[in-house]
């Protein structure tokens, strides 16, 4: 008998909020993105909760307009493997970029995360897309948009390769004769390559699940594509259902070409649902959030898109500036998504930043609303689960108390967590080590 397919849930820490404007709530502690205390009991709940996974995203640049979550907040392996300690079941994906890492580190991080949780870790692989970021380390030239993809391609082999330097019976601790490690089970890597040289072996062995979990967030077509093949699991941020079941369709065709099984990867739609108990009560909430939101919020949000591009330099009420060349630069999927809708509406830049600055969305609304709009997101080829945002203190609370109890009761989600690993839980196979898949195919 075929198991039903169960929703996929994800929160993402995001500390004083995902916007220029959320920290100024009156619930809000202006330094919860470095508060320990805050994370601990939001990952607590959300692991109340049964989701599968907390979500830690960053970035390595920062200026002056910069949102004040980027500002100031943890690095993602640290507080991920600080909230291993006090969480059991969920699992911790950490973002971590390929463009200004090495691999043998990042392989050695994300190992010891995946240890110190029992495997329960997940990589968020990106290639960062803000140029500035080249100037924190040693000024060298930010790659183009197609060369981050190709040097992603190459780290993450790498990283993949180092994780596998130990076969999982390698570790022989035979007090009596000697022996700590079966050397004919520890492989060095010897891997030399455009971008990368890493000899190995990796200094720790594998975990309980193999291999970390391998995110990604590709929207370009370039994007798209390495994710469709390297990717078990995909963050991304469709605008609505009509974009979110296009992009779904098109991953999920791509990874079918490369032989991969129909339900890969896991796609994974960001949302910030807005929770009341009444019809009333919802629209309060959305009202007052939007009580907090600028001019700025919705100005960072699109200089995001565009290398954090200052357009205050432009009339605000004028043509929408000829920008296309940034965007195709910095987060092309996002900055092609901005300029269409510019075009289609004929939009100058102010309508459009406002316009960023308060989407509605489907998931403002009693508990039963947002429960159906996940459930039709889910349903009709949208989603195979959510990363979910917290826009407002308190939300996760009401999802987890009200909304979590409707999807169960729908039999779309778990009622207990059915395995010990992330992989296990999220439907993922163990990782094989090569080594050992090697001999058995030779066998």
């Amino acid at each position: 008998m075929t198991q039903k397919r169960k929703i996929r849930l994800g929160f993402i820490l995001h500390g004083v909020g995902r916007t220029w404007d959320d920290w100024r709530h009156p619930d809000r502690d202006v330094r919860a993105s470095t508060s320990f205390a805050l994370y601990r009991k939001q990952a607590q709940l959300a692991e109340k909760g049964k989701f599968d996974f907390l979500f830690v995203a960053d970035s390595l640049s920062i200026n002056e307009k910069s949102s004040p979550h980027y500002l100031n907040r943890f690095e993602p392996l640290t507080i991920l493997s600080a909230l291993a300690a006090v969480t059991e079941h969920i699992g911790l994906v950490g973002t971590l970029s390929v463009s200004y890492t090495e691999p043998f580190n990042v392989a050695r991080q994300f190992a010891s995360l995946d240890h110190i949780s029992h495997g329960r870790a997940g990589w968020n692989v990106v290639t960062s897309w803000l140029s500035d970021t080249a100037a924190n380390f040693g000024g060298k030239e930010h790659p183009a948009h197609s060369e981050r993809y190709r040097i992603a391609a190459e780290h993450l082999e790498v990283v993949q390769g180092l994780w596998d330097s130990w076969e999982d019976d390698a570790l022989v601790g035979d007090k009596a004769s000697g022996v700590f490690v079966n050397p004919d089970k520890l492989h060095r890597l010897d891997h030399t390559g455009r971008y990368f040289q890493a000899r190995g072996p990796l200094n720790i062995g594998r975990s309980a699940q193999g291999q970390p979990v391998i995110f990604q967030a590709g929207a370009s077509d370039t994007g798209r594509g390495f994710a469709a093949r390297h990717a078990e699991a995909v963050f991304c941020g469709p605008a609505d259902l009509e974009e979110a079941r296009i992009y779904y369709k098109d991953l999920k065709g791509r990874a079918r070409k490369l032989g991969r099984k129909a339900d890969e990867p896991l796609i994974l739609p960001g949302v910030a649902p807005i929770i009341g108990l009444t019809d009333e009560d919802a629209e309060a909430r959305y009202q007052e959030l939007v009580a907090l939101t600028s001019i700025d919020t919705g100005l960072g949000l699109l200089a995001r898109s565009f290398n954090d591009l200052d357009f205050r330099q432009y009339d605000l009420d004028g043509p929408f500036p000829d920008v296309a060349h940034i965007g195709n630069e910095s987060n092309q999927s996002a900055s092609q998504r901005i300029l269409k809708r510019v075009k289609d509406a004929n939009l100058t830049i102010r309508q459009i930043a406002l316009e960023l600055a308060t989407p509605r969305g489907d998931f403002v609304g009693t508990p039963e609303k947002v429960a159906d709009a996940l459930q039709n997101w889910f349903e009709t080829g949208g989603a195979d689960g959510f990363v979910v945002f917290e826009p407002l203190p308190g939300q996760l609370e009401l999802f987890v108390e009200h909304v979590i109890p409707i999807l169960q009761k729908r039999g779309l989600f778990r009622n207990e967590y059915e395995h010990a690993t992330f992989r296990e839980n999220l439907g993922l196979p163990f990782a094989v080590n090569r080594y050992e898949l090697r001999q058995t195919q030779v066998g």
